[in-house]
């Protein structure tokens, strides 16, 4: 009897590790989405000091708080490029993030100037457009002289010389479009959840989103010299609330990229959407293409209607690493725009128009500049 109990429980055990194997053969387990965490500056190097406060140890703690938030999600791994106060190169932090092959990569500063300056603004890599961007640059680009053979690193690139700048390209092209949408949900945050000042989106030449190779930003979250400014952010409460803005806006963009949305939407049928007639659009931008970009995402799907909630006139591109899918095309404005309302209600809510000239991709704004026909 006890052996007959013996060989049944064996059996059981046998069947359960079976099945779970089976399981894990027929369902393997998801990608996760890898965020890269770069608390700006450390160790020697302290950052600006604006009315005394240390921007290394509140990029630190910002950093911090986003990570432990967005490790709560189970599809998302977080990486540290410091947890603690200690000195990394640029080209270092870029390394870490390269090698992980991070889905993004957000480095966390505080601002500084001579004035009473306040606000937050967050920067994608490109060549500066004015002054101020040029010395946000110049300041943060400086640490590299704490660098061991930095000549080398950098390729002789002088912090100090804005003709090094002039030569900067914009090896992160491909991923130019992801980098600024993620700006822009964090700006967004900022100014309308925490009535911050919101000094825009913005572009300049920073080493360390210069060698990343993944949808990259860099996020000044204050001015430190600004006294009102400077407390909040050396506050916990600051914190907090910075770490928190910057948490939405990575679940925003994850959600507007990943395609996730579109998982089992073959089963749903798709929403009606008014089809009444309305009058041609007579707006027509000479060699300029509109089109608005549903998502974007690592995996490659058929650009048909039952993939995308009964939308028709799909169009799927492989643009680096990612495969983008795009819906309409049509030269007027106007009816770019109706078309985003149509995506919108389809529950494309993070949706939003892009422009092409003679199969160039450029902004909306330089296409409205276009000539109409």
């Amino acid at each position: 009897m006890r052996t007959n109990l013996l060989s049944l429980l064996v059996f059981i055990f046998s069947v359960i590790i079976s099945s779970e194997a089976f399981a894990s053969d027929c369902e393997p387990p998801r990608e996760r989405f890898v965020v890269v965490l770069d608390a700006g500056h450390g160790g020697q190097d302290p950052g600006n000091r604006g009315n005394g406060f240390y921007e290394k140890d509140i990029a630190l703690n910002i950093v911090l708080n986003i990570g432990a938030e967005l490790e709560k999600l189970p599809d998302v791994k977080v990486i540290y490029t410091r947890k603690t106060d200690v000195f990394v190169t640029l080209a270092g932090r870029a390394e870490i993030a390269n090698k992980a092959e991070a889905d993004l990569f957000i480095s966390v500063h505080c601002n500084a100037h001579s004035s009473q300056a306040s606000g937050t603004e967050t920067f994608v890599l490109g060549l500066h457009r004015n002054e101020d961007n040029l010395k946000v640059a110049m300041r943060e680009n400086q640490v590299i002289y704490l660098e061991e053979d930095y000549e080398v690193t950098y390729g002789g690139f002088n912090p100090d010389s804005p003709e090094s700048y002039i030569g900067l390209t914009l090896m992160q092209e491909e991923y130019l479009d992801q980098s600024i949408l993620l700006a822009d949900f964090i700006q967004k945050n900022f100014t309308n959840e925490l009535k911050r000042v919101n000094r825009g989106v913005k572009q300049a030449g920073f080493l360390v989103l210069r060698q990343t190779y993944m949808p990259s930003v860099l996020v000044e979250t204050g001015f430190l010299t600004n006294r009102g400014e400077g407390t909040f952010l050396n506050s916990r409460g600051g914190q907090d609330k910075m770490s928190a803005a910057i948490v939405e806006a990575v679940k925003h963009y994850k959600n507007s990229i990943n395609l996730e949305i579109l998982e089992g939407i073959a089963e749903q049928p798709p929403l009606k959407v008014d089809s009444g007639k309305a009058l041609e659009p007579n707006d027509h931008y000479k060699d300029v293409t509109f089109r608005v970009q549903l998502a974007a995402s690592g995996k490659k799907l058929d650009p048909t209607p039952r993939n995308f909630k009964g939308l028709n006139n799909i169009f799927r591109n492989k643009e680096g690493k990612l495969y983008k899918y795009y819906y309409g095309a049509t030269s007027s404005y106007v009816k770019i725009q109706e078309l985003h309302e149509i995506a919108k209600k389809k529950g494309y809510d993070t949706s939003y128009i892009v422009a092409f000239k003679n199969d160039d991709k450029i902004s909306v704004n330089e296409a409205l500049k276009t000539k109409v026909n």
